[in-house]
């Protein structure tokens, strides 16, 4: 089945969360007196696929970054300008170690990569669905850098297909069903109802930081 539904996708909600991590590890550059916005964000995506097998592995990567525009010290909040030219405050938490070398004009910048693979589970070997994450910051004093990951797995059942038009309908275990367009490559006189689809959505999130 293809990538295109069921996965995640960075929302203004997700920057802002990847930006507040960003900006709580920076480490200090040159002030500036004028904040410039930062570049335009980057993207780039390739698909793994088997002639014939259903599913695949898909992996989206962005590049997307903010500039420090302004610094409350007192209330640990941070005014961030991003590549439109507009302006918002977040604030950071106290594990945020390297918080008090953040200066204004500091560019702060992610590469978000999402990988999301995608398997008929025939042998039935796949577990629970779950989510795992971890966060790397670095210590107070070193240099900065960071990193984030989140994996979640999602199980779904075939619940119908249709022949004619290529699609399959997968009801998830919360209750939804999703229709899915399957590539052309795939024989669907050999799939059938009841089998699981198995989705495995890992988002990594490393962290750099670059002079103005």
């Amino acid at each position: 089945m293809r990538n295109r539904s069921h996965r995640h996708t960075a929302s203004m909600t997700h920057i802002i969360s990847i930006l507040t991590l960003l900006a709580a590890i920076a480490a200090p550059l040159t002030a500036c007196t004028s904040v410039d916005p930062p570049p335009p964000p980057e993207a780039a995506s390739s698909a793994e696929i088997e002639e014939g097998v259903p599913g695949g592995v898909f992996v989206n990567t962005a590049e997307i970054s903010a500039r420090v525009a302004a610094i409350d010290k007192t209330d640990r909040k941070l005014t961030l300008l991003d590549t439109d030219g507009e302006k918002f405050t977040i604030t950071v938490g106290p594990e945020a170690v390297n918080f008090d070398q953040i200066q204004v004009g500091d560019l702060v910048k992610a590469t978000v990569t999402e990988e999301l693979v995608v398997y008929l589970d025939e042998e039935g070997a796949a577990s629970p669905d779950a989510a795992a994450g971890v966060v790397a910051l670095a210590p107070k004093g070193a240099q900065p850098g960071g990193l984030v990951a989140e994996t979640a797995q999602i199980t779904a059942t075939v619940a119908a297909i249709d022949q004619e038009n290529r699609t399959a309908t997968l009801a998830f275990e919360d209750g939804s069903t999703k229709i899915f367009p399957v590539r052309d490559d795939i024989d669907l006189s050999q799939r059938k109802v009841g089998e699981r689809v198995v989705f495995t959505v890992t988002e990594m999130v490393a962290i750099s930081v670059e002079k103005p």
